[in-house]
């Protein structure tokens, strides 16, 4: 989707949402956004974040998110002559990210002691696998042949892909957002959703004047993109948010 991360869900572009989340969070006290399009540039700074250019070798399609937050705190620091402690990447892709979400996997890390935290929530599903074969299927968290109910099974819990936390020096060396002692902060499931193909983007501007003000319960109004400087059509970029103690 060429241009996703100024889609507008609420009539606000989806990074400036991210923005708005960690700049609103409790214990966020710095927000960049990592980028090499001028376009999400605008909207971030104009969302209240610091803008970090992104080189061309992390930019591309298959260059990872923990490429993107590694060279954001490099340069942070840089710029500040600051050293992050712990560090929060919040993916703009999740539209209905909440200060509380951020808040949550923030303190996590700073006041439970854990590593690495990620937001998750509830999931009840069954989930299937087929053979290598194709021939037969066989369950992943379930045994085919014995079908409980749903409340006696042990609570099985989704990744949201919206926010995740880690402290810097393990982040550092292991390269990976997960590391150490891993804790998961429960989020609302009814929230949970990633924009990754249009209709996904769709079903989010569905769903925004259901889930609170510009998606955001508890904050002020967001200001529509048409309010703003226009923007110039942009390619996708992630929105790590750094943040030092």
């Amino acid at each position: 989707m060429p241009g996703k991360n100024l889609a507008e869900v609420g009539g606000v572009p989806l990074v400036a949402r991210a923005v708005r989340a960690c700049v609103d969070a409790r214990h966020v006290s710095a927000v960049v956004v990592s980028t090499d399009d001028g376009g999400i540039a605008e909207a971030a700074r104009a969302a209240g974040a610091e803008v970090v250019a992104r080189p061309p070798g992390i930019a591309g399609d298959t260059a990872t998110s923990e490429a993107a937050v590694l060279h954001a705190l490099d340069a942070y620091e840089a710029m500040h002559g600051d050293v992050v402690d712990v560090v929060v990447m919040a993916q703009c892709t999740s539209p209905f990210l909440t200060a509380e979400d951020i808040t949550g996997v923030a303190a996590a890390v700073l006041e439970d002691g854990a590593d690495s935290a990620l937001t998750v929530a509830p999931f009840h599903g069954f989930l299937w696998r087929a053979a290598d074969d194709e021939a037969d299927a066989y369950g992943v968290n379930h045994d085919k042949a014995v079908r409980p109910r749903r409340q006696d099974r042990p609570q099985d819990l989704l990744e949201t892909g919206a926010a995740y936390a880690m402290r810097v020096p393990g982040f550092r060396k292991s390269g990976h957002r997960f590391f150490g002692r891993t804790a998961l902060v429960r989020t609302d499931p009814e929230r949970v959703l990633e924009v990754d193909e249009p209709g996904d983007l769709a079903r989010a501007r569905a769903l925004a004047p259901l889930l609170g003000t510009g998606g955001l319960p508890g904050a002020a109004p967001l200001r529509p993109a048409s309010e703003a400087a226009p923007l110039d059509p942009a390619s996708g970029a992630t929105a790590p948010a750094p943040r030092s103690n």
